[in-house]
């Protein structure tokens, strides 16, 4: 299957590289299966850099061959997804070994709905309830040298 990593250059030898930011599944190389979600995430990059052009690595990923990989799968946006991501937005400590997380993008659309879950103005039925009709889209989180030893760069697509 081809995932896609959206950014400000082109990445042909990914790297876990430590960030401030507070993302859906903590540390981690992220890509997704949607060329357009990458490109999203492209151009947001340079406008949060402010450096760059915007930028789609593509990779080639045998989603079959899992091998010696520790995996946690969300099929979909339900509590359990909620709370992890929730916490990894909060940076709260979370300790997990996952060298592969996959699951669906709490995007720019989806942020109104969980800042109010955030704030306790919805409880986690009513957040899942308003996140379902969105569309989310999907990431592959990439935490593990191990992991990203199973992505074969295939080129890098700018806008």
């Amino acid at each position: 299957m081809k995932l896609y990593h959206g950014g400000n250059i082109a990445v042909s030898k990914p790297e876990i590289l430590v960030s401030d930011r507070r993302l859906d599944f903590g540390t981690g190389f992220y890509l997704t299966t949607s060329s357009e979600q990458a490109q999203n995430w492209s151009e947001l990059t340079v406008k949060r850099k402010g450096t760059g052009t915007p930028t789609a690595s593509i990779y080639e990923f045998d989603n079959q061959d899992l091998s010696g990989l520790k995996c946690l799968k969300f099929p979909r946006a339900d509590k359990e997804w909620l709370r992890f991501v929730t916490a990894n937005r909060k940076n709260e400590n979370i300790q997990n070994d996952y060298d592969l997380i996959i699951g669906p993008v709490a995007n720019d659309r989806t942020m109104p709905v969980i800042s109010l879950y955030f704030a306790g103005i919805y409880d986690e039925d009513e957040t899942i309830k308003r996140l379902l009709p969105q569309m989310l889209r999907d990431q592959y989180v990439f935490r593990t040298e191990l992991a990203l030893q199973k992505l074969i760069f295939v080129k890098a697509v700018t806008k």
